[in-house]
């Protein structure tokens, strides 16, 4: 090993700028089926947390659909912390009862319809003025037609890849009975 073997290094990346705050609205022709599907798509450059939260949506929704391959796909969301054994059993859980919640943060779906979602798949997400609180770490916002507050997903930057990661995710929370199975509709 020479002396000079840390000066060949390539430089560090320069740090990523802080995110702009707003809203972004991400349309999708068609939800990913495969992990490779999902990677395909623009937004997997995650480039930006937005990206990566529109993402763990339509990552969700394969979830619900066929748990092998949304595991896939959150894995590839969360980068270098894939999903732990407590939230493999906390998606189960979640999905026990329902698997409509996460096709509720697309617009159009809402109770009257069984959130079946208008197409193409549109869906917004938004950050607040304490959505940047800490550097690195981005708290977002969707809103769900079956539900009242808009609910959240955490990210966090990779500075060395300049890349969001999914940190966590608040979104598989009740939302209201769609109107086919509410007694008291």
């Amino acid at each position: 090993m020479s002396i000079f073997d840390s000066l060949n290094q390539p430089a560090a990346p320069a740090p990523a700028a802080k995110p702009e705050e707003g809203s972004f609205t991400f349309t999708f022709e068609r939800l990913p089926e495969s992990v490779q599907e999902l990677k395909a798509l623009p937004e997997a450059a995650l480039d930006t947390p937005y990206k990566t939260a529109a993402l763990t949506v339509c990552a969700l929704c394969a979830y619900a659909a066929a748990p092998a391959i949304g595991t896939e796909m959150l894995n590839f969301l969360k980068g270098p912390a894939p999903l732990s054994p407590y939230e493999i059993s906390f998606l189960n859980d979640r999905f026990r009862d329902s698997k409509l919640v996460p096709f509720s943060y697309f617009k159009g779906a809402v109770p009257e319809n069984s959130y079946s979602p208008d197409k193409p798949f549109t869906l917004t997400v938004f950050s607040n003025p304490y959505s940047f609180q800490n550097e690195g770490r981005a708290t977002l916002h969707l809103t769900s037609g079956g539900a009242d507050s808009p609910r959240q997903i955490k990210l966090r930057l990779k500075p060395s890849e300049g890349k969001w990661y999914l940190s966590e995710q608040m979104i598989l929370v009740g939302i209201r009975p769609p109107k086919s199975a509410d007694p008291w509709a």
